[in-house]
C-alpha cells in the first residue's frame, strides 16, 4: 500500500475536463439524453463519492433515472466494511444481468470499497462478465476517461490497482436534496484497526486545504444549505503532517463563523486522537451540533488492544466525562462491535459496564465481521455463535431501554428544530432534526421544510420524539 498523497495537478483535472466534455458531445448527438442509475450502499463518504459521481455524469451530459431497467449507465458505489453488506451487493450485481441482456449496450459499472479488494476484483472478473467496468475509490477521480473508453468500444476496464491517495480539487458534485449536505474534509486512515479493511481500500490519510475546505462550505451556505456534516475516516486527525498548521478544532471554529444560519455536524471521530480543545471548539458556537460520534467498539481493555484501538476504557471515560462537563446538553452516539474473536464473557460483561455508565443516546450496534486481508482475520475465534447472539441481543436490549428513557424525558419540552422532509405518515407529516441529531416526527404545514422552528415534544419511543410546531 502506497503512503505518499498526491494533490492533482490543474493538467491532471483539465485531462478529466476535456475528456468529460467529449463524452457531453457524444451524449448531445443523441435523439435524447442518456439515462444514469448511481445506486450507493455503505457510509457517507461513499454518499459524497456518489455525488461526484452524479456531478460528472450531469456534467458529461447524462440525465437520471432510479430504473436499472432505464439505464444506458448504472453504477453501483460498494462498501467493504461488513461481509453481509458485500454478499447483498453481489446478489444485486447479479441481477443486473436481466437488465443487461434485455439492453445490451448498457455500461455496468461498480466501484467503490468493496471493488479494491482483490479477491472481490477477480471474483468480478471471472464470475459477473455482465459487468463492464471497476475501479477503485483511488480512481473515482479519472470517471470520465474510464466512461469515455467504455463508450468508444475499448473493453471491459478493471482500475483497482495500489494507487496513491489523492486530493481531487474542482470535480462536480451533484447533490440531492437543498437543506443537508455532506463536506468530505479528509479521505483515508492510519489508524489500522485489526477488525478494519478501510485503510487498505482508502488508502492513507490526506486533507484537503482549509481554504478549499471554507469555500465550499461558503458555498453551500450561500445555496441555502442549513446542515452540513464534515466527513472523513478519523476527523480529528485532519491537517495532520500537512504544510497549513490547521487542525480540526481549529478548522471547526473557522467554518464556525461563515455568517448564516446553519449546522455544522461531523463524523467520524477517533477516541485517540479527540482533544478538551475540540470540545471547547464545540462549546463555544451555536452553530455547531452538541453531537458527537465517537465509537468505543469494545469495553475490555484486552480487546481494545487486540482491536489496536489505542486507548483504555478509562480514557473513553474521561473523554466522556470532558465533553459532558463542556457541553451537558450532549448528544453521545457510537459503535460496539459484539463477538470480536477471543471475546469472553467477562469481556462482554465490561462493554456492558460501560453502556451503563455513559447511558449513549444512541448506539450503532454489529456482530463481528471477518474481512480478508486484516490481522483479525488470523485470530482464533472459537466462540459459538449462538452465544454471539445471545450477548448481541442483550446489549441492544439495554440500549432499547436507556434510548426510551432519554426520549422520554423530552417529553413537555420546547425546542428548536431543523425541518428537512416528509415522513408519508398523516398523524406526523413531518420529519426534523434537533441540534443533536435526535429523529423528530412532526405535525405542520409543509411550508415549514428547510428551516429552523420550534417544536413542543408530545410523546416519544425509543427511536425518534413526536412533536408538534409551535
Amino acid at each position: 500500500m502506497q503512503k505518499s498523497t498526491v494533490e492533482l495537478s490543474q493538467e491532471q483535472l483539465e485531462r478529466q475536463r476535456r475528456a468529460m466534455e467529449r463524452v457531453r458531445r457524444m451524449t448531445e448527438s443523441m435523439p435524447a439524453a442518456p439515462l444514469a442509475f448511481v445506486d450507493t450502499y455503505g457510509c457517507q463518504q461513499n454518499e459524497a463519492d456518489s455525488e461526484k459521481i452524479r456531478g460528472m455524469l450531469s456534467a458529461m451530459g447524462y440525465a437520471f433515472t432510479q430504473s436499472e431497467a432505464e439505464a444506458d449507465v448504472i453504477v453501483i458505489n460498494t462498501c467493504a466494511v461488513r461481509e453481509h453488506a458485500e454478499q447483498r451487493v453481489l446478489g444485486i450485481i447479479g441481477a443486473l444481468v436481466h437488465t443487461k441482456r434485455a439492453k445490451p449496450d448498457q455500461i455496468i459499472a461498480v466501484c467503490g470499497c468493496m471493488v479494491q479488494q482483490e479477491h472481490i476484483a477477480d471474483t468480478l472478473r471471472r464470475s459477473y462478465r455482465h459487468v463492464d467496468l471497476v475501479f477503485g475509490p483511488q480512481a473515482l477521480w479519472r470517471f470520465p476517461e474510464l466512461l469515455e473508453k467504455m463508450l468508444t468500444g475499448r473493453g471491459r476496464l478493471f482500475e483497482t490497482s495500489d494507487e496513491p491517495g489523492v486530493i481531487a480539487e474542482g470535480l462536480p458534485v451533484r447533490r440531492e436534496g437543498n437543506i443537508k449536505a455532506w463536506l468530505p474534509i479528509m479521505a483515508g486512515c492510519n489508524n489500522f484497526c485489526s477488525y478494519c479493511i478501510v485503510p487498505y481500500v482508502r488508502g492513507r490519510e490526506r486533507s484537503r486545504r482549509p481554504e478549499n475546505v471554507i469555500e465550499e462550505a461558503r458555498e453551500l451556505v450561500a445555496e441555502g444549505y442549513k446542515d452540513i456534516t464534515l466527513l472523513g475516516q478519523n476527523v480529528n486527525s485532519y491537517g495532520r503532517g500537512a504544510d497549513h498548521g490547521v487542525d480540526f478544532p481549529e478548522l471547526l471554529r473557522r467554518l464556525s463563523e461563515i455568517d448564516g444560519k446553519f449546522l455544522l455536524r461531523f463524523t467520524t471521530s477517533h477516541p485517540k486522537d479527540a482533544s478538551e480543545r475540540l470540545f471547547q471548539v464545540m462549546a463555544s458556537s451555536p452553530k455547531i451540533a452538541r453531537h458527537i460520534h465517537l465509537p468505543f467498539q469494545a469495553g475490555s481493555d484486552r480487546i481494545l488492544k487486540a482491536m489496536n484501538r489505542n486507548y483504555t476504557k478509562a480514557h473513553y471515560l474521561e473523554l466522556v466525562e470532558m465533553a459532558r462537563h463542556y457541553m451537558p446538553d450532549l448528544v453521545l452516539t457510537s459503535d460496539v462491535i459484539v463477538g470480536f474473536p477471543g471475546e469472553t464473557e467477562e469481556d462482554f460483561e465490561e462493554t456492558m459496564s460501560l453502556l451503563r455508565a455513559v447511558r449513549f443516546d444512541a448506539l450503532f450496534t454489529f456482530m463481528y465481521s471477518k474481512r480478508e486481508g486484516t490481522p483479525a482475520a488470523r485470530m482464533q475465534d472459537d466462540t459459538p455463535r449462538e452465544v454471539i447472539h445471545e450477548r448481541f441481543e442483550r446489549l441492544v436490549k439495554l440500549q432499547d431501554i436507556i434510548s426510551t428513557e432519554k426520549h422520554a424525558a423530552f417529553v413537555g419540552k420546547t425546542i428548536e428544530v431543523l425541518v428537512d422532509g416528509e415522513t408519508g405518515d398523516e398523524r406526523y407529516p413531518l420529519s426534523a432534526r434537533t441540534n443533536g441529531n435526535r429523529l423528530i416526527r412532526l405535525t405542520g404545514p409543509k411550508s415549514a421544510i428547510g428551516s429552523f422552528v420550534f417544536a413542543r415534544v408530545t410523546d416519544s419511543n425509543k427511536w425518534s420524539l413526536f412533536g408538534e410546531m409551535v
